[in-house]
């Protein structure tokens, strides 16, 4: 089934986000109230909730994006490229330049999006976020009253479950035992707050982003049994 998909209409995509604040106390007190109320659950009695707060990266509504790296086949006979870029900066903004994106070169019913655990996590975070902000949902991301089989998302993480619930795994797992040459990184997604807010480098950040992105595109190509991009397939646009 797969196979009957285009590659050239995915658009492999990638989101890293932080706490939007640096700091537990830069927070107002309502926000300090309610972000102990969410976090509760997860910390339990093990944290409190302002040795929690790093983590505020993970919900939508007590962080932020900081850049969204996405990636698209271009393919002409034999020739073979995966092209990628990445949106960031000021939230806002790489929110709106993402939409324009979408609105411009895959706004077709043919046109999909594909993430790594992209369904829970990065689709929903970016819709969300728009919606903070005061941006129109693109047609990619609007939901609201569609079908289950006409929500445009593909995600390799739920391909590889194959109706497995229960099951998760890791994009560097699943590379790694599809036999996907591991990307050269040196950092991982726990360190994203602190290459941010304390070494501020957010270069760094976008080279983690992009590598994922290109990874998450090489496991789709597995899973369809294609050969696998070769380093000098892949352009930075």
């Amino acid at each position: 089934m797969l196979h009957k998909i285009n590659l050239e209409h995915i658009l492999f995509l990638d989101i890293e986000t932080v706490p939007e604040s640096e700091r537990f106390d830069q927070l107002d007190d309502a926000k300090q109230e309610l972000w102990e109320q969410k976090s509760q659950y997860q910390r339990k009695d093990e944290f409190s909730a302002e040795e929690f707060y790093d983590r505020a990266g993970i919900w939508a509504e007590f962080g932020k994006i900081i850049c969204i790296s996405g990636g698209y086949f271009h393919l002409k006979g034999d020739m073979r490229t995966f092209r990628t870029t990445t949106f960031y900066g000021e939230e806002s903004q790489l929110l709106k330049e993402f939409k324009k994106l979408l609105d411009s070169h895959f706004n077709q019913p043919k046109h999909l999006l594909c993430g790594h655990n992209g369904k829970e996590f990065d689709f929903p975070y970016i819709a969300r976020r728009m919606i903070v902000h005061g941006i129109p949902l693109p047609y990619k991301l609007n939901l609201f009253g569609k079908k289950p089989w006409e929500i445009p998302h593909l995600d390799t993480m739920e391909l590889w479950k194959f109706g497995d619930y229960k099951h998760y795994t890791s994009l560097k797992l699943l590379a790694n035992i599809l036999g996907i040459p591991s990307p050269k990184q040196d950092i991982d997604g726990s360190m994203v707050r602190q290459v941010y807010y304390e070494d501020n480098d957010l270069d760094r950040i976008i080279n983690y982003c992009e590598l994922d992105v290109v990874t998450t595109a090489q496991v789709f190509l597995r899973l369809r049994n294609d050969d696998l991009l070769d380093e000098s397939e892949i352009k930075k646009v």
